[in-house]
């Protein structure tokens, strides 16, 4: 298996995982998405759609995951790649997720989070 991140890699993936939740929860409309179960967090970094997306919440999505692109190519310039940092994150996002949050299993199945730990990547750390 490849090395993921370097070390300096994951000090700047710790500063994005902290950044781009943040800015994303600003967003009732997102908050609200997410606690009805209509969008979740997937390995790959980005939020997904689970089911149909309107134009309104696929527009919520767009902007979302245009951010965290942003910001993952920032920090890639740091000795990573855009996919490293994106698949550490998601990784990460995917373990923050609450009771009752959506997320994206490693087989493409989507996920209700219960009180157990998510199932994550093998390669996650």
């Amino acid at each position: 298996m490849r090395k993921l991140l370097s070390t300096s890699g994951l000090a700047a993936l710790l500063s994005v995982a902290l950044i781009v939740p943040a800015s994303a929860q600003r967003d009732p409309a997102y908050q609200a998405a997410r606690q009805a179960g209509l969008v979740g967090e997937q390995p790959d970094g980005y939020l997904g759609i689970v089911g149909t997306a309107t134009p309104e919440l696929q527009a919520i999505i767009n902007n979302i995951n245009i951010q965290r692109k942003r910001q993952y190519t920032q920090q890639a310039a740091s000795g990573s790649t855009v996919e490293q940092m994106a698949f550490v994150t998601g990784c990460n996002l995917i373990s923050r997720t609450v009771a009752g949050e959506k997320y994206r299993a490693p087989d493409g199945r989507w996920l209700t989070r219960g009180g157990d730990a998510p199932v994550r990547d093998p390669r996650c750390l």
